[in-house]
């Protein structure tokens, strides 16, 4: 049995759900904040995800971030270096896609040029209605800069495990490539 430990930074602007999605996760849905309160600096979340087929898991730190510029040094100080990103916008808010690029150079200054897996949300998918993102643009940008792509709502619990599990599994192939090449070295 294997138990891994991944840094998981959840980025994006203030307002887009970074934290209803997290605790949505943490909890197993049962939690979304209806008195909602900005975060200012990071909160730290854990939890552990099972890898099917295997006895193996991942436990996810999760660094759920402030969205806000005046909060973004003192995030960046509290991240260390990441092993996974979670990049996060709303997709009735162009501006909060078009910030994505920023928050995502921000993460993989802290990596060292190691390699970062990552997932774009397009988060509060409930506001299809007043949607200014579309799926294909977002998910072509996501494809450019190696992430992939998903939608969620946290408010109508939908798909918020998505993001984390792919992630967890993504980090745990990463392991099982780098554990298999350095078998093959010895």
């Amino acid at each position: 049995m294997v138990k891994l430990r991944a840094r998981c930074i959840v980025v994006g602007d203030a307002a887009v759900g970074k934290s209803a999605l997290s605790h949505m996760f943490c909890s197993d849905g049962s939690h979304f904040q209806k008195n909602y309160s900005m975060t200012a600096g990071v909160e730290l979340l854990v939890k552990s995800v099972n890898i099917p087929e295997t006895s193996d898991s991942v436990e996810l730190y999760i660094f759920d971030s402030a969205g806000r510029e005046t909060f973004v040094g003192a995030c960046e100080k509290m991240w260390g270096q990441p092993s996974v990103v979670c990049v996060v916008f709303e997709i009735s808010s162009l501006d909060s896609f078009n910030s994505c690029s920023r928050w995502l150079e921000r993460v993989r200054a802290q990596c060292n040029g190691l390699q970062l897996l990552g997932v774009l949300v397009g988060n509060k998918s409930d506001l299809a209605s007043r949607r200014e993102v579309e799926t294909a643009v977002a998910q072509e940008w996501a494809q450019e800069q190696g992430l992939q792509y998903l939608e969620t709502s946290a408010k109508e619990m939908e798909s918020c495990d998505a993001p984390f599990l792919s992630l967890a599994q993504a980090f745990y192939a990463l392991y099982q490539d780098r554990r298999q090449m350095i078998q093959r070295l010895g």
